[in-house]
């Protein structure tokens, strides 16, 4: 991605990033005078343009904050089952280095909804980031097969988990017990 923003309203830009799991698609929300960078990736069966991630996006732009909802490359080849971990971590990397140098030096805070959010969890450290939003967070697949994902809560800096008490992959509390003494704030 080339080129500066400036002006008065927030700008959106799209573009796409090659990555080494393949062409990746960010729609970067940037206002004038940014206060951090929020990056937020989508479900494993959802992308970058559901309701929830929208209204976040939207919502944080509203708070001068830039914004870049996040389309993986698997999604964007059409796929509906998600790569394996590892690739979604480099890809969301990848995708990190390509965006603008200027937001570069914000604080930046990574997550996304469910699988978005793991990936946000697993990559915090080697990107640095300030902060974690889950929004939703699969704790452990229903009916137990895979084991609890609690592990990926150690993101190495804060995580915010909004949790539906009615979730199938774990309930706030379920969370809240996992996290033990990690700084997890549920919500």
């Amino acid at each position: 991605m080339s080129g500066s923003f400036s002006g008065g309203s927030p700008i959106t830009r799209e573009f796409e990033v090659a990555t080494p799991a393949g062409t990746a698609r960010v729609e970067l929300v940037h206002p004038a005078t940014p206060a951090g960078l929020v990056v937020l990736g989508h479900s494993a069966g959802g992308d970058s343009q559901a309701p929830l991630l929208v209204r976040v996006r939207d919502s944080l732009a509203a708070s001068s904050f830039a914004t870049a909802l996040v389309d993986q490359p698997y999604r964007v080849a059409g796929r509906r089952l998600p790569d394996r971990a590892e690739r979604l971590d480099e890809a969301m990397l990848a995708i990190l280095d390509a965006i603008d140098p200027v937001l570069r030096g914000l604080p930046l805070v990574l997550g996304g909804k469910s699988s978005g959010a793991r990936v946000g969890c697993r990559i915090a450290r080697p990107a640095g980031a300030v902060a974690v939003v889950a929004l939703g967070f699969p704790l452990t697949p229903p009916g137990g097969s895979g084991g609890s994902r609690a592990h990926e809560l150690d993101a190495g800096c804060p995580v915010l988990v909004v949790q539906g008490d009615r979730d199938a992959f774990g309930g706030p509390v379920d969370v809240l017990r996992a996290a033990g003494e990690l700084p997890v704030h549920v919500l």
